[in-house]
């Protein structure tokens, strides 16, 4: 991460703790400058935590946050103390989407001299929208979404870029976009289909906005657990991220950029990108580190691993 970032973090870094005390490490006052919109911690070793910081405004994605998200995840993908990160939100949901106050403005009526040049500019602002989750997707480092409340239109489109994803038992979720008269552009019909499998589902809830509960989105795939309250649901994603964070950094991020390959690419091309990527990654300490470890009954978290 970049010093920005790592200056934040500073006197932060410890050894790993029992995922709880790291939860209570995560509370956060106010937004991580230079950002606005967002709280940055590391409440355990190898664990970067981002946390959307405007509770006052349900934590609604303002003009702000569309460049904030892409310098933050940017800044994790190259900070080699990162292994993992813990994505949720502050105050009383996860967030209700896009702040339409905000930027429907620069969106809707951007200035410029005829209809080409508007949707040119139009054009260029959602393809940016767009890189901010897609960042997400192309970190090559484990991203854990933990979400309570609602999440709402272009969170929709946030959590399905993310790796994993928990939430409380009073979470739901919306594709909210029809019932604002646009359609989602910045994710959720590209990512949905893949994450949760059914086309039918997905169009239901593209095409009416009605809300999925907990229950539904356990049983449909959308998320992988579902736990009391917020407290529980983050103790259990910093487990998750502890557990994740112990490993080889090189499997890890190897083991996530090929997930996301797979799933855009046939069988065949998936397994030759496989085999040309592992000829140079199996030349890694981390395998015989690891290996020894098994033969000797200890826990990964017991080995070494180099910065990567």
């Amino acid at each position: 991460m970049s010093s920005i970032i790592r200056s934040a973090l500073s006197g932060s870094r410890r050894l790993y703790h029992p995922a709880l005390n790291a939860v209570r490490a995560m509370s956060a006052s106010g937004p991580t400058p230079p950002f606005t919109t967002l709280s940055i911690s590391q409440p355990a070793s190898h664990v970067t935590h981002v946390e959307l910081h405007r509770p006052d405004k349900r934590n609604a994605m303002n003009k702000a946050f569309w460049s904030e998200m892409i310098d933050c995840f940017n800044q994790i993908t190259e900070d080699p103390e990162c292994r993992v990160v813990v994505l949720s939100g502050a105050g009383k949901i996860f967030t209700s989407g896009i702040d339409l106050m905000d930027v429907a403005g620069a969106l809707l009526d951007p200035v410029a001299d005829d209809a080409a040049r508007k949707a040119w500019t139009t054009h260029h602002i959602i393809l940016k929208f767009q890189e901010s989750f897609s960042v997400i997707e192309k970190c090559p480092k484990p991203v854990i979404a933990a979400v309570h409340g609602g999440c709402i239109g272009g969170g929709v489109d946030m959590v399905t870029a993310c790796d994993i994803r928990l939430c409380t038992q009073d979470a739901w979720f919306q594709v909210k976009e029809v019932d604002i008269g646009l359609a989602a552009d910045v994710g959720t019909l590209q990512r949905l289909p893949t994450v949760i499998g059914s086309r039918s589902l997905v169009n239901e809830l593209a095409l009416t906005a009605r809300k999925m509960y907990s229950d539904e989105a356990m049983s449909c795939g959308l998320v992988s657990r579902v736990l009391p309250d917020k407290e529980t649901m983050l103790t259990a994603a910093m487990e998750i991220a502890g557990e994740i964070a112990a490993r080889s950094p090189v499997a890890v991020q190897g083991t996530k950029i090929n997930l996301v390959y797979s799933r855009d690419h046939s069988v065949s091309d998936s397994l030759d990108y496989m085999a040309t990527w592992n000829m140079s990654m199996l030349q890694t300490q981390d395998l015989a580190k690891s290996a020894q470890a098994a033969i000797e009954k200890k826990s990964p978290k017991d080995v070494l691993f180099s910065k990567l």
